[in-house]
This record gives structure tokens, sequence and C-alpha cells, in this order.
């Protein structure tokens, strides 16, 4: 008989980066962190992450509570492989997001690899255990010196792709950054840009052909226009054949087939809810689209871009927490390396709960 789920726990943490990370838009000074620990009669325990980037999350008791009463009537008793299987009629008042979504789903994933002994990557079909990393800065409030630091570190550390944000009103700003860049690491890096949805079609395409025009060709070009513009994407894509267009990372599975259809992505940006990615995954290779992860918590991504045959790249933002892990994902030579741990191998640090834990 399967073991069932019959508790959880869930641990708080809040501190301060060791560098403002962001975009165009946005700027986030905190980890707002949090694990989401379902344990099952058997004494495993799966673990899943949540957070927030711009806002503390509630405090431990508020959450304990939320997720006692709204999620946890619905997978107590139950066991992970049938709730993993189990499809749902989301309709009327029960059609709501939740912030424990994503974590329930890595920590029933874990729990169902960790009862068959199995790496997560080997338990969703995958044959490899590495996947190609680039090294991304969430960089746009760097300074300059503090941009061309941080990418030279990446590169002595063994990465040899990176991504970087532009989209500043100042068209000379994002050509300045690129040249940045390629003199810290060379002009013949490999490199992506990230724009977060501060273009126009038009200025995205004007701005491309400049930067091509300058001699910097990026391999991506991300979230160039509204994530939902699915005619601009498609029509930047057909007008820039010297780059790809990568999104899709914005929007939920629904919204990933309209793109798809749309032809508004070279490259589909998948990241967070397992399951979800999967689908996503099967969705753009019926499409003959390729895949690529993105930010994902403490990255357990590296699961699903070893599974997912048209992955080959997975983004890796040095995120300050891995120290919140007992055996964090290793990088090598520009590799991630999946963990051969049953589960997903990401389990909170005991030393982390004791120092960096809050209520």
């Amino acid at each position: 008989m399967l073991a069932t789920i019959d508790r959880f726990t869930i641990t708080r943490f809040q501190y301060p980066r060791e560098r403002p990370i962001g975009d165009s838009q946005v700027i986030s000074h905190f980890n707002y962190a949090a694990a989401l620990e379902l344990h099952d009669s058997a004494g495993r325990t799966g673990t899943g992450f949540f957070g927030a980037l711009f806002h503390p999350l509630p405090p431990r008791v508020e959450l304990t509570r939320s997720f006692a009463e709204e999620a946890l009537p619905d997978i107590r008793g139950q066991d992970p492989f049938t709730l993993l299987n189990r499809i749902g009629r989301p309709r009327g008042g029960n059609r709501r997001g939740t912030i424990f979504g994503t974590a329930i789903n890595q920590a029933l994933w874990d729990l169902q690899a960790q009862t068959l002994g199995l790496p997560l990557y080997r338990l969703l079909g995958g044959t490899r255990d590495r996947v190609c990393a680039y090294a991304s800065g969430l960089d746009y409030h760097m300074t300059d010196d503090d941009f061309q630091a941080f990418f030279r570190a990446a590169q002595a550390r063994g990465f040899s792709a990176f991504k970087i944000k532009v989209g500043h009103p100042d068209l000379a700003w994002d050509l300045r950054r690129i040249a940045l860049l390629l003199d810290a690491v060379g002009p013949d890096a490999t490199f992506m840009i990230d724009a977060n949805e501060a273009w126009t079609p038009k200025e995205a395409i004007r701005r491309a052909h400049a930067f091509h025009a300058a001699g910097y060709t990026p391999l991506w070009i991300e979230d160039p226009c509204l994530r939902d513009d699915f005619a601009g994407l498609a029509q930047i894509s057909q007008a820039v054949p010297f780059s790809h267009v990568n999104s899709g990372e914005y929007l939920d599975l629904q919204g990933k087939a309209q793109l798809l259809q749309a032809g508004g992505a070279d490259l589909l940006n998948i990241h967070g809810h397992i399951s979800d990615s999967l689908q996503a995954g099967r969705l753009a290779a019926a499409h003959g689209i390729r895949v690529t992860l993105g930010n994902t918590a403490h990255e357990i991504g590296v699961h699903l871009a070893c599974a997912l045959p048209e992955a080959d790249w997975l983004e890796y933002s040095f995120h300050d927490y891995d120290q919140l892990i007992a055996q964090p994902i290793r990088f090598v030579d520009g590799y991630a390396l999946a963990p051969d741990r049953p589960g997903h191998g990401l389990v909170l640090s005991d030393a982390a709960r004791s120092a960096w834990a809050t209520e």
C-alpha cells in the first residue's frame, strides 16, 4: 500500500540580497522565500518552494493556517501518485490562484521519485544528468564596474554563456551594456538579452537591427514586447532572422499554447510548476520549438531540463540562497548537474533553519 500524506511543515526565510536584482521595470533588495514540506506515513518528506519578489510573505503562522484550511484537505490521506495523475476541472469559485500551487506540485513529484528510489530527472524520463547553463545577472541596476566584475567572476566559475538585461529608454545604454559584457568575457562569447517587455514590436525590431548592425548578435531576445501580444511576437520573430525570440515565461499553459499557435516563440521559456512544464514541453515539441528553463527555486528546473529533449539551456542567476539547501545544485564547466539522489535532492539545511528561518 502506498504511503499517504499526513502532515506538513512551512519554513519562512527573509534576508537582504547580496546584490539588488531587477530589470527595466522592477528592483528587489530582499529574499522572501519559503519551503513547504509534505510528510508521508512512511517517514518521507517532499519539498517544494515558493516566495515573493517585492513584499514580505505573510507570517509563518498565517501561512500555516492558510495551507491547513485551503490546501491540506485536498491532499491529506492521499498518495502523490494519485494526486499527480488527477485531472481537475477548474470552474467557478474553485478557479483561484494560490501561492502554494507550484510548491505542492514540486513536493509531490519529490515524494513520488523518493518512493520509487529514482532521481527526479530519471522519473521524468531523462537520459542525461546535465544541461548547459548560462550566467544571468538580473543586472539592470548594477553599475558598469559591478556589471563587468559580476560577469568576469561568472566566467571564472566556468560559464561560457551570459544573459544581460536591456530595455533602457536610451538605445545607446543598451549598446554600451552589450559592449561592456563582451569586453569582460570576450567578443566571441555566447550571449542573450532580456528586455522584460520594455518595447513595442516595432521598437524591438528597430533595436535588434541596431544591435546587429553594431556587430552584436544575441542568441536570443527574451520577452521583447508584451507577453500576450502574440501577433507582435510573431512579427518580431519574422523580422529578426539572426536572433531567436524567447518568450512564454509569464504565461500559463493555455497562454503558452496560444503563443505557439501564433508563431510567437522561436524558443519557449518554461519554469516552476513541474507538471505544467512537462505539458508545455510536449506542446513545444508538437510545434517543433525548443525550450529553455528560466529561473527556478534552487535550480530545481535542472530535472526538467535534463528530462526534456528539447531543452538546451538552464538559467542560473546566482541568487544567494544556496546556504538554505544541504546539497545545492552543482555547476561544473558551464553545466548544471542533476543530483543523483532519490527525489529532486533539494533538502533544507538544518543549519539554515536555525540561522535564517523567520516567523
